[in-house]
């Protein structure tokens, strides 16, 4: 083939490769998120990459080309379908289309790839992972609450130490009541609430300062960039940051006086060289709420926060782990009730080396009207779900075992001495492969050489395998005096002695690590070379 002719590699941009060590401490992490989904009663479901584009509540502009933000095409009956874009949409067609059929409430799990047809960045993919748990059917807030202690556990199970994280609360009823008391209720207000919820969504990174800029006329950053702002009054902004920092810290006492069994956050200070803790504490969160803004709406939303608050501390999830906290803004538009949010506390080092908080690693809420889309009536659910690569990244951050832990079984190599005598090798791989620990779970990984290569190249793929040793039969060990022989020889020892001997005549001499043993006791030399470098 010309060059001009030939294909070059390159990988789609948005999308990347991942290896064998990624995927299995990935694999580690899922069965860890599982087994927590599956003692709450969850159980599995799986649904198709692909739905018809209408399904996922995304609609074409026009007959030839499908919405922004999702892959889409049409087949053979010009229908047009879409990879899906989360897992939520799926699961509402599925649950519409066997409504009958199912259990209610239905509680499943679901982890899949998900895609977004978006620009790429740094740490911005457009294929990546979630891993979702949904209760259909249920329109207590119990069901939320729940949602929220599993999201806790979760987190646990996976490494995420408590005080390293916490899931944040809130309520889109509360949210439209604040709106609609600040005058910005109604269809025509709708482009200024959502610049609000994005300016109110910065308060943790720009503080009361830089929110208040956004609510009013706008704010210009370090670099000279300026964002516009909501154009609210004095009056509208006020309220709206008395309500969004209501979660802020209440109490402050030293820290030796801080009852910890009440299991309540607390962030650590010093002051005149005395500890002291910040307290947080939700139910005080919802009294100040109370106050602020009579409207039947927000009033309903706080007692459902209030419930929500009392089963979790119930179950001892105090807000250490389960927090009611007014700044949760995100995806408010797509929720009807209760919203959480499971954030990351500690601090690892941005771009530039400075420490900043890690943030978001999941979240979900209450979404009442989905499946009704299907149905024409409404069908009260609430789920959570979790952005894996993100909580790899986090996972590998803080060196969590789950990631770092674990290596693969170790591995053994069959070389092909002789062509005709491949039936032969794969006797001994048999019997390598059926080696079992002390669990009962396979011993280690055995491969044959299946390349072209004489011994010297056979060697190399051994150590480029990373084997921990190989296995060697040729003519003269399978016509040895008193039987077939085969040679163990152990990799890892033999490079560290090879890397002493300076001549080839001494490498001869003391041919390193080597063993020449019996068929009948390869085993159990196999044994105890792979226990040498447990």
């Amino acid at each position: 083939m010309s060059k001009p002719d030939r294909l070059k590699a390159r990988l789609p941009r948005g999308f990347v490769d991942r290896g064998p060590a990624e995927l299995a401490a990935t694999g580690r992490m899922l069965d860890a998120i599982r087994r927590v989904y599956e003692s709450y009663g969850f159980e599995a479901l799986e649904t198709p990459l692909v739905e018809y584009t209408d399904a996922l509540g995304k609609f074409l502009p026009d007959q030839d080309r499908p919405n922004e933000g999702v892959f889409s095409f049409q087949d053979d009956d010009e229908q047009w379908l879409s990879l899906r874009y989360d897992l939520t949409a799926p699961l509402a067609r599925h649950v519409a289309e066997n409504f009958d059929a199912l259990p209610k409430p239905y509680r499943s799990y679901r982890a899949g790839w998900v895609f977004r047809n978006e620009k790429p960045g740094p740490g911005r993919f457009r294929q990546f992972m979630q891993f979702d748990a949904d209760t259909v059917g249920a329109g207590s807030v119990a069901a939320d609450a729940e949602i929220c202690m599993m999201a806790a556990d979760t987190l646990e199970a996976v490494g995420i130490k408590r005080g390293d994280y916490v899931i944040k609360v809130n309520n889109r009823k509360v949210l439209d009541g604040v709106m609609e008391a600040i005058g910005l209720g109604g269809d025509e207000n709708a482009g200024r609430r959502l610049t609000v919820l994005r300016a109110l969504d910065k308060y943790d990174r720009l503080g009361s300062t830089g929110v208040r800029q956004l609510l009013g006329r706008g704010r210009t950053d370090e670099s000279g960039d300026h964002t516009l702002g909501a154009g609210l009054t004095d009056d509208q902004a006020n309220k709206l940051l008395m309500y969004v920092t209501a979660g802020t810290p209440l109490d402050t006492v030293q820290i030796d006086l801080l009852d910890i069994s009440t299991d309540n956050d607390f962030i650590e200070h010093e002051v005149d060289g005395e500890k002291y803790a910040a307290v947080f504490e939700s139910d005080r969160t919802i009294d100040f709420l109370r106050n602020l803004f009579d409207h039947e709406g927000y009033q309903s939303g706080l007692s459902e926060l209030e419930t929500i608050a009392g089963l979790s501390k119930a179950c001892g999830y105090g807000t250490r782990r389960i927090r009611i906290d007014p700044s949760v803004v995100r995806g408010l538009e797509y929720y009807t009730g209760p919203v959480y949010e499971a954030e990351l506390t500690f601090q690892v080092p941005n771009e530039q080396g400075q420490p900043v908080r890690y943030g978001s690693v999941g979240g979900g809420g209450r979404y009442d009207g989905l499946v009704g889309r299907f149905r024409g009536e409404v069908v009260p659910a609430t789920g959570f779900s979790i952005g894996v690569s993100r909580l790899f990244a986090a996972l590998q951050a803080i060196k969590s075992p789950i990631v770092t832990g674990a290596k693969p079984r170790p591995l053994v190599v069959v070389t092909a001495m002789d062509q005709d005598q491949v039936a032969r090798y794969q006797r001994l791989l048999a019997e390598l492969r059926s080696l079992k620990d002390e669990a009962g779970e396979p011993l280690l990984r055995a491969e044959m050489y299946l390349g072209a290569g004489k011994f010297g190249a056979q060697m190399k793929y051994a150590d480029r395998r990373g084997a921990v040793c190989a296995i060697i039969q040729g003519s003269s060990e399978r016509d040895a005096e008193g039987g077939p022989q085969v040679i163990v020889k152990d990799l890892i020892e033999g490079a560290a002695a090879a890397a002493a001997i300076k001549t080839n005549a001494e490498w001869k001499a003391a041919r390193p690590a080597q063993f020449a043993v019996p068929e009948a006791e390869m085993a159990a030399k196999v044994r105890e070379v792979l226990a040498r470098h447990a």
